[in-house]
């Protein structure tokens, strides 16, 4: 038997992340990074929650509506969605780098949360994760370079569990790191 933590939930950033690029794409021109929806169908067979966490301000701005993203967001294969749908000034609990929609997905399913890995291409996503005591993937895709450069000051003190290419070499690190079934049920 492995001494490896067991995984109960992976949280994914979006934009940047996922698909896209370093700016935010509405529902309808949003792309998906080859392999996303394949990785997250991989990690449900293997009974691990998928959940998107995202910052979505253009939805208190009216150019798109939570349920636009919910439904595009389901279709790619998460379990579950927890949008941020607040501005940058609204001062809210759940807009990254707070932890709000770490804490609401924990809650909602009664996970660990230390048990969760957050995978994201922003020092938001890291800080709302460190935060919340998640383990930490960064990407270095949409806006990941940028965290390890101009925002490197914001994550300095943050112990990144891993720093990945894409969300492929994400995906592939966390099943060589932790276990994804709990075999001790196993017959």
């Amino acid at each position: 038997m492995s001494n490896k933590r067991i995984i109960e939930a992976v949280f994914l950033d979006r934009d940047g992340t996922i698909g896209g690029d370093d700016t935010v794409h509405f529902p309808g021109s949003f792309e998906l990074f080859p392999h996303s929806q394949e990785l997250i169908s991989k990690l449900k067979k293997d009974e691990i929650k998928v959940f998107s966490f995202t910052n979505q301000p253009g939805i208190s701005e009216g150019k798109a509506t939570s349920q636009e993203f919910i439904d595009e967001l389901t279709k790619f294969g998460f379990d579950d969605t927890f949008i941020c749908p607040h501005s940058h000034n609204e001062g809210c609990s759940c807009r990254k780098p707070n932890t709000g929609m770490l804490l609401k997905g924990a809650e909602k399913y009664k996970l660990n949360i230390e048990n969760c890995i957050v995978i994201g291409d922003r020092w938001s996503d890291l800080v709302a994760a460190s935060k919340a005591n998640c383990i930490k993937i960064l990407v270095k895709t949409g806006a990941g370079n940028s965290a390890l450069n101009e925002h490197y000051d914001k994550i300095k003190d943050i112990d990144i569990e891993y720093i990945a290419e894409n969300i492929k070499d994400a995906i592939d690190w966390l099943y060589r790191q932790f276990e994804i079934k709990d075999l001790s049920f196993s017959s």
